[in-house]
C-alpha cells in the first residue's frame, strides 16, 4: 500500500511540474512582453524631451542675441545659465535614450531567447 501511495505522489508531482513551469515561463514572457513595451515608450519620452530642450536650446540663444543687442548683460547671463542648463538636460536624455534601446535590445534578444 505504502507503495501505491509513493508512486502516486510521485506521478502526481511528475504530472504537475510541467504545468507550474510553463505558468512560470508565460509569466516571463508576459513580464519581458511589458518590459520592451515600457522600454519603447521610454524611448519616445525621451526624443519628445530632446525635441523640446533643442527648442528651449534655440530660444535662449535668440534671448540672448536679443539681451545683448539691447545691453542687458544681466538678462544675457540668466540666459546663459539657461542654455548651459538645457544642454545638460539634452545631454542626460541623450543618454537616457542610449540606456534604454539597449536596454530593448537586450529584452528583445532575452525574449527571442526564451522562446526557443
Amino acid at each position: 500500500m505504502r507503495r501505491h501511495l509513493a508512486l502516486f505522489a510521485f506521478f502526481a508531482v511528475a504530472v504537475s511540474a510541467p504545468a507550474v513551469l510553463s505558468a512560470q515561463d508565460s509569466s516571463d514572457v508576459h513580464q519581458d512582453r511589458k518590459d520592451v513595451r515600457h522600454d519603447r515608450r521610454d524611448i519616445r519620452n525621451d526624443r519628445k524631451d530632446i525635441h523640446q530642450d533643442r527648442r528651449d536650446m534655440r530660444q535662449d540663444r535668440k534671448d540672448i542675441r536679443q539681451d545683448v543687442k539691447n545691453g542687458d548683460m544681466k538678462d544675457a547671463r540668466q540666459d546663459r545659465r539657461d542654455l548651459r542648463a538645457d544642454r545638460r538636460d539634452r545631454r542626460q536624455d541623450r543618454r537616457d535614450v542610449r540606456k534604454d534601446r539597449r536596454d530593448l535590445h537586450k529584452d528583445k534578444k532575452e525574449n527571442k531567447d526564451s522562446s526557443k
